[in-house]
């Protein structure tokens, strides 16, 4: 089980209880979720980003959960669209 399953497994148990077109969480929240700090990277929009490519275990964990990210650098939070 990578680092960011526990993130992957969150969100979508979050869309079976919850109507709502996304979740807004901090970074905070996301290192609580999967019991870790998030790497400096994620300090850059582009860790963040969607991509056709080739993506890599933190993107995988919410893409194959149904959800795009989108953050926002200044408040430290990301919100994840459902798909």
């Amino acid at each position: 089980m990578g680092k960011y399953d526990a993130l992957g497994a969150f969100l979508r148990r979050w869309k079976v209880r919850n109507d709502a077109p996304g979740v807004e969480l901090s970074f905070a929240q996301i290192e609580s979720i999967v019991r870790g700090l998030l790497p400096r990277a994620a300090a850059d929009p582009q860790w963040w980003c969607m991509t056709e490519q080739a993506e890599p275990p933190h993107r995988r964990a919410w893409r194959e959960a149904g959800f795009d990210a989108i953050a926002d650098m200044a408040a430290e939070r990301v919100y994840f669209q459902r798909r």
